[in-house]
């Protein structure tokens, strides 16, 4: 199984900045949503972040809220989202970060969880819901499930927490870039510079960055700040909610999407 450390290292070889698209597994239903994330695999994609749907995900906008919405109405579970995992291993070998609320992991068994969805192929869980300071919930687990840890940093983390988060941190920072919920945004913020160059200078742990990228050019800045990978979730997940019914748009518009992204990163 491909590691963080396989692909950043490859990243770092080729001087480029990691493409993360997420997706909510199971939006619109689980075969559509597949083919979406094979699409944004031979778009390019070095890294995926995927959420499993969950009632009541705070940490997320609207656009996200309603593939939430649409994902749970299709029938999709925690056993399913297994599933999807494992078909998207058998496609190819790229690194798999779940983007979570623990509320699922808690029903489910933290232990077993995180055994189950690192043996079907994921990387890492972060759990959006849960901070650094009740970290000891899920990093002894986790390790001993042979998964990595992923935490967030936001803009008004000061730096003796960001050294914290970093310590705790095996596989790459999610560095928030605004203050808020996941949601595309007409401007970048301007924090964003600022905010890696902090973490850059504390640790040796890949940054990467997510909330509010739109546009390619919004990845070439984070690119040029020196991020290790950008991460788009709610553009993304926009273009499939304006295409419902229409499958084949819709993987076409997420296919040019990202490739315009490669290209800018």
């Amino acid at each position: 199984m491909k590691t963080y450390k396989q692909a950043f290292s490859e990243m770092k070889e080729q001087n480029r900045t990691a493409l993360i698209p997420f997706f909510v597994v199971g939006d619109p239903d689980f075969d559509t949503s597949l083919d979406i994330v094979k699409t944004a695999i031979d778009a390019g994609a070095d890294i995926l972040e995927l959420g499993i749907p969950f009632s009541d995900p705070i940490a997320d906008g609207p656009t996200i809220q309603k593939a939430d919405i649409r994902a749970m109405k299709s029938g999709m579970t925690v056993a399913k989202a297994l599933e999807f995992v494992r078909k998207i291993k058998d496609y190819r070998d790229v690194p798999i970060g779940l983007l979570m609320y623990y509320n699922l992991v808690y029903q489910y068994g933290t232990e077993k969880f995180f055994g189950d969805f690192h043996q079907a192929g994921v990387n890492s869980v972060l759990v959006a819901d849960l901070s650094i300071d009740d970290a000891d919930e899920i990093t002894g687990p986790a390790v001993s499930a042979g998964l990595d840890t992923v935490f967030m940093v936001t803009p008004i983390t000061d730096p003796e927490r960001m050294k914290l988060i970093a310590s705790k941190t095996t596989g790459f920072i999610y560095t928030v870039s605004v203050l808020g919920v996941t949601g595309s945004r007409a401007e970048l913020s301007d924090t964003v510079d600022g905010l890696v160059g902090k973490l850059k200078g504390l640790t040796d742990v890949p940054v990467c960055v997510g909330f509010g990228i739109s546009k390619p050019e919004h990845a070439a800045t984070i690119a040029q700040a020196g991020a290790d990978g950008v991460i788009i979730g709610s553009k993304i997940v926009s273009l499939i909610e304006s295409n419902l019914g229409d499958k084949e748009k819709t993987l076409a518009e997420i296919s040019t999407f990202l490739g315009q992204v490669k290209s800018a990163i």
